[in-house]
């Protein structure tokens, strides 16, 4: 069974800049053959799609965040990143990693302060 670990969130201020990273256990077969991704959740608000990045690596992002944030994989080490440049107060939120369609990691929480 995999399951991920997001890790590399915090406090930092507007304009600022945070990498996430989500470490994958499990078949290494199965990880790099779906698709990973990030999405957030700010309170009150419905958790929405950050980015995604294919096994090949081809990506797509939300409309909030491009230009801002490159998503990126390592297949050899089973893990994908979020960099998040340009920070806004809008990005605070719980960033989760998702692998395929239901794994999901428990989030780790970013803070953008104004």
């Amino acid at each position: 069974q995999v399951q991920l670990v997001e890790s590399g969130g915090g406090l930092v201020q507007a304009g600022g800049s945070l990498r996430l990273s989500c470490q994958a256990s499990g078949s290494i077969s199965t990880i790099n053959a779906n698709n990973m991704g990030w999405y957030r959740q700010a309170p009150g608000k419905q958790r929405e799609l950050v980015a995604t990045i294919t096994p090949r690596g081809n990506s797509y992002f939300g409309d909030s965040v491009k230009g801002r944030f490159t998503i990126s994989r390592d297949n050899s080490k089973k893990t994908v990143y979020l960099q998040m440049n340009s920070l806004k107060p809008e990005d605070t939120a719980v960033y989760y990693c998702k692998l395929g369609s239901d794994t999901w990691g428990r989030g780790t929480q970013v803070t953008v302060s104004s």
